[in-house]
């Protein structure tokens, strides 16, 4: 089973390429969608199973849509309302979402880091 993630832009690919592992395609909207760009997704992600991830603002919300009308059985995953877009969303909460999506499997989750507490 092959899994492509679509995003809306590079800077999102980078920030989710750090949390996945390279099993995970991971293409870019590059913005605008018109029908030629679709069909390079379409291309690229062939049969994957295919999930969403844009930004939780009007822009994003409208790709999202697009995207959804192209690719009907994707799963959707989201970000919380007040982040700056994917990018801009924390690792925690990302990761967070890629579990309930049920991609754990391919997630690299950071280092525990030990704390010492004093007595």
């Amino acid at each position: 089973m092959s899994i492509a993630i679509i995003v809306e832009g590079k800077n999102d690919k980078s920030r989710l390429r750090r949390l996945l592992t390279e099993d995970i395609i991971i293409v870019c909207t590059f913005g605008s969608l018109n029908t030629d760009r679709l069909e390079e997704l379409k291309k690229k992600i062939g049969t994957s199973d295919v999930y969403l991830i844009t930004d939780n603002d009007p822009s994003g919300k409208k790709i999202r849509a697009i995207l959804r009308d192209t690719f009907p059985d994707a799963e959707q995953i989201y970000t919380r309302r007040g982040y700056a877009g994917v990018e801009g969303t924390p690792d925690e909460y990302l990761i967070q979402q890629l579990e309930k999506a049920g991609l754990e499997e391919f997630i690299i989750y950071p280092p525990i880091i030990p704390t010492f507490e004093k007595f």
